[in-house]
């Protein structure tokens, strides 16, 4: 058996998120204060009580799902289950290395931290969205966005599982794109409420922002295969890792490649490790027939062993 551990990104919090973890387990407790520290606020108190707005807004949403994310990894980890290779989605590539042994805790939560902070920056700087387009096929995207390129800055996103993409760009392009797509014969064209266009080139004054913190951290070759979000192809050198979470700000996210690749390369039985199970769902459309198992809560924790 070859365990794959992927991690999810924005979307994935509630509120409540990770609290009975915390009442239970010593590694939860240092995680939490140790990130309360760190960021300065109480992210503790946002996660489990809310509200939901506060816990929506990016330098808060990002920070949360990765601090629960590594709580569950290390609760797995002292059940000495651990990957033979991982992904995350977007901000899930962070909790990824923790888990691949490249990044510490403590430097993966100043990076996000950094980052949530940079991306909502951006945001406000220079207004974007996002836009789900349930239905087309990438090359139907690229022909969309292509021919609104003269109108604004538009580019795919993120590339979820078959005919489930993301678009992302300025807020006017992206909507004349809902309205195209519909008459191209998507099922489904929304805008999704973020609060910038991420994974865009609107998104270049939070790269090169992060282009500092990423050279200040110490990274590490990872101890397994990690399969990012800009290539789709495993990495393990830490300087392409440092490349690659630079790159990703502006570029789409190939997680339906990356999950594909993963399966190609033997990967057998995946966890979701963190919030929700949003990557579940993306996989079950990707490839029926691999297993994946969401662990987020103590009930998951303990059904664990059994699955293993």
């Amino acid at each position: 058996m070859k365990r794959a551990f992927i991690f999810p990104g924005q979307a994935s919090q509630f509120v409540g998120m990770g609290k009975d973890l915390y009442e239970q387990f010593d590694a939860a407790k240092k995680y939490f204060n140790l990130a309360n520290e760190i960021l300065d606020r109480d992210l503790k108190q946002i996660c489990f009580e809310g509200p939901e707005e506060e816990l929506k807004q990016t330098y808060n949403t990002q920070p949360a799902i990765f601090v629960h994310s590594v709580i569950v990894f290390t609760l797995l980890k002292d059940k000495n289950i651990l990957p033979d290779g991982s992904a995350g989605h977007s901000l899930g590539e962070y909790s990824a290395l923790v888990a691949a042994g490249s990044l510490s805790f403590e430097d993966g939560l100043r990076l996000v931290k950094i980052r949530s902070e940079l991306m909502y920056r951006a945001g406000k700087e220079k207004p974007g969205t996002m836009a789900a387009l349930i239905g087309l096929t990438p090359e139907q995207i690229y022909e969309l966005c292509k021919n609104l390129k003269d109108d604004g800055i538009i580019q795919p996103a993120n590339f979820n599982s078959p005919g489930q993409i993301a678009i992302s760009g300025e807020v006017d392009v992206i909507r004349k794109a809902i309205e195209t797509a519909k008459d191209m014969g998507a099922i489904k064209a929304v805008e999704l409420v973020v609060s910038g266009a991420f994974h865009s080139p609107l998104m270049e004054s939070a790269q090169e922002g992060l282009k500092d913190a990423l050279e200040q951290t110490t990274f590490k070759d990872a101890n397994v295969p990690l399969y990012p979000n800009v290539s789709a192809n495993p990495i393990q050198n830490k300087n392409q890792i440092r490349d690659m979470l630079y790159e990703q700000l502006s570029k789409p996210v190939l997680w339906q490649k990356s999950m594909e690749n993963m399966i190609k390369d033997g990967y057998d039985k995946f966890y979701e490790i963190g919030p929700g199970k949003v990557l579940k769902g993306l996989l079950k459309r990707i490839d029926r027939s691999v297993p994946c198992i969401e662990i987020g809560t103590i009930q998951n924790l303990e059904n664990i062993g059994e699955t293993a």
